[in-house]
């Protein structure tokens, strides 16, 4: 969620240069040093100067995995008896201009979730795994939809991203045991709030299944590295065969304090899917 000051879990806070060698042909050097002149038959064709490039290709761009992960971040949330914060979300890539994060990261001076042009700055990073990383995409959100059915929103952004592959949208129900990983920009840290400057990664299992959410079980001990903390809200609970494609399950909303025991309780995506096509245009 967009940070908050009360934490009980991952949903309470929101070119080279191509260089030439370039050798010429000249006359006999014991010519040059007794001022001769040195002739060049008429039949004979004149000597040209030859080039033997030497080139370097310059390296390919990055080509991160999980490409579709989104970092939101916003530094002038109007907070309540005046002035701003900062807070942070995630979300993933599921159309060229649409995002899909936690409802809850959209909100008015009351935290009641909104929609419509965001109240505030919101910034998102697509296609990187560290924040020093070259590449990736920045850009805005401008508006916002939410979700009448779960804490869920589609975000769209200012401009387009080209070249990343987007999520598509599970249709299918969820199956109980059913391997599931995340990945997000949260916390690092139960009690401060601060986004990571890398995605951190886990995998769950689906525990139990409800109408519009999961819960979700860590395969191995949590830490503030492999599950979901604050400002985790709005990550990606997905399956990849590829790590570079995949199928968005669900989203992050609430969970056990980071980075305590205790499954994860996450909006499903197949029970909204016709909501969030109708909303976004995307087949």
């Amino acid at each position: 969620m967009v940070a908050a000051a009360m934490v009980v879990g991952a949903g309470v806070a929101f070119a080279y240069a191509v260089a030439g060698d370039l050798r010429t042909h000249a006359p006999p050097a014991d010519a040059q040093a007794a001022g001769h002149s040195v002739l060049i038959p008429s039949d004979t064709p004149e000597p040209q100067p030859t080039t033997t490039p030497s080139t370097t290709t310059p390296p390919p761009p990055p080509d991160p995995i999980l490409p579709f992960n989104a970092k939101l971040t916003s530094d002038d949330i109007p907070a309540q008896g005046g002035g701003v914060r900062s807070g942070a979300c995630s979300g993933s890539l599921i159309a060229p201009s649409w995002i899909v994060t936690a409802g809850h990261c959209f909100h008015n001076g009351r935290d009641v979730r909104v929609s419509g042009k965001p109240r505030y700055t919101m910034k998102v990073v697509i296609g990187k795994l560290k924040d020093s990383d070259p590449g990736g995409h920045t850009t805005m959100v401008v508006d916002v939809k939410q979700s009448p059915f779960s804490d869920l929103a589609v975000a769209k952004l200012a401009d387009p991203v080209t070249g990343i592959t987007p999520l598509t949208l599970a249709d299918a129900k969820p199956t109980i045991g059913q391997k599931l990983q995340f990945a997000g920009w949260g916390s690092l840290s139960a009690t401060k709030l601060a986004p990571s400057d890398h995605l951190k990664r886990g995998e769950f299992t689906v525990a139990k299944i409800s109408q519009y959410v999961l819960e979700t079980s860590p395969v191995v001990p949590r830490t503030v590295e492999n599950s979901p903390c604050p400002q985790d809200s709005g990550a990606p609970f997905f399956v990849t065969d590829d790590e570079r494609t995949g199928t968005l399950v669900a989203i992050v909303n609430t969970g056990p304090a980071c980075p305590q025991p205790g499954r994860e309780i996450v909006a499903r995506i197949d029970t909204v899917a016709d909501w969030i096509r109708q909303q976004t245009g995307i087949s």
